[in-house]
């Protein structure tokens, strides 16, 4: 049994455990542990990322508890426990989604340009959000810089918006044809690239000034998701605010446990069930990766506040110091209904 000065020094959160009341303040002064974490669906523990959640359940040293509950009834996707096997079965089959159609990878290799860019005048209810992704060749006299040279964009029913070849504004010295599929004879009539990147900037910002999508509500000017996001937009020369970008490579519930990017290939095998990038790649099949990734993520169900970050300002003074006698006198559980989150959680683009 634990003590009762033991449960009082304990993390609500993570269940660390500290030696010192003032310690626990501490911790939870720099966790911003928030209802928007990963959480096991046995013990409650809250976990900074879906991969630190898959270790606590089936990781090398799992709390054997959990494991075996997972085990019969956790679904290996979404890491959700279900009510019984019977009912995992059935949030599996729908869990785990289909790949991309070979027969329509073949089909956009050899599609020339599809515009359907526009300015969308009207307001539709909540920002649109759409999914870009390109693929590169190599310039340069060592063949290494990367220089964009096809672009996709699709919306959130995987409709494709924009597809073009793209053609660079220096000369190709490797194709990278093993992985791009791409021959001099699709750049040589090609959109040039300052074409490209005034069409791709001035659809993203939807008519509206930058300074406005700057600011906390954004106006028209579209979300948009993608892996890799800085790298895309900087071959494109595409200026965009961080504020609109969800990028699958840097949202901290989808990275490993050591805080560094997982893959795109990764994350569509562990939390969409099916394999990507196997051999020539498409940017189709990139964008819908992370279409569907980011549509996981903002249809989790989290428990709404007011304000949820830790950077708002009615937040900031949660666990200032001068609150500290105040805060050693809270309960770990009152504690943690004060964190908030040091991340924008994507659930909130669906309130």
């Amino acid at each position: 049994m634990e003590s009762a000065d033991n449960l009082r020094n304990k993390c609500a959160a993570c269940f660390r455990q500290f030696n010192r009341l003032e310690h626990l303040v501490d911790h939870m002064r720099t966790s911003y542990h928030s209802v928007h974490e990963p959480t096991c669906g046995v013990c409650k523990k809250h976990c900074r990322s879906f991969e630190s959640l898959r270790e606590h359940l089936i990781g090398p040293l799992p709390k054997q508890e959990c494991k075996s509950l997972f085990n019969t009834r956790g679904c290996r996707f979404c890491l959700a426990i279900l009510d019984s096997p019977y009912a995992l079965r059935v949030h599996q089959d729908r869990c785990q989604l289909a790949g991309v159609n070979y027969g329509i990878l073949a089909h956009m290799a050899n599609l020339g340009l599809r515009d359907g860019l526009t300015i969308d005048n009207g307001y539709s209810r909540g920002p649109q959000v759409v999914a870009l992704a390109c693929k590169t060749v190599g310039g340069g006299s060592d063949r290494s810089l990367d220089l964009c040279a096809r672009v996709c964009i699709i919306d959130e029913n995987e409709n494709i918006i924009f597809h073009s070849y793209v053609k660079p504004p220096i000369p190709v010295t490797n194709y990278r044809y093993e992985t791009t599929g791409i021959r001099p004879e699709h750049l040589r009539d090609a959109m040039p690239l300052r074409q490209v990147q005034r069409r791709i900037q001035d659809f993203l910002c939807n008519g509206e000034p930058m300074w406005k999508i700057r600011s906390p509500r954004g106006g028209k000017a579209r979300i948009l998701v993608g892996h890799g996001l800085d790298h895309d937009l900087d071959e494109m020369q595409v200026e965009y605010p961080p504020i609109m970008l969800r990028d699958t490579a840097k949202y901290p519930p989808l990275m490993k446990t050591s805080k560094l990017s997982n893959s795109l290939k990764y994350l569509t095998q562990a939390y969409l069930g099916y394999d990507i990038q196997n051999g020539i790649q498409d940017p189709y099949e990139d964008c819908v990766a992370t279409m569907r990734l980011y549509l996981r993520m903002r249809r989790q169900v989290h428990r709404r506040e007011d304000y949820p970050l830790a950077s708002d300002p009615q937040n900031r003074n949660n666990f200032a110091s001068w609150r500290q006698s105040e805060l050693e006198r809270m309960s770990p559980e009152e504690m943690l209904a004060i964190s908030r989150s040091d991340y924008y959680c994507w659930c909130l683009d669906s309130a």
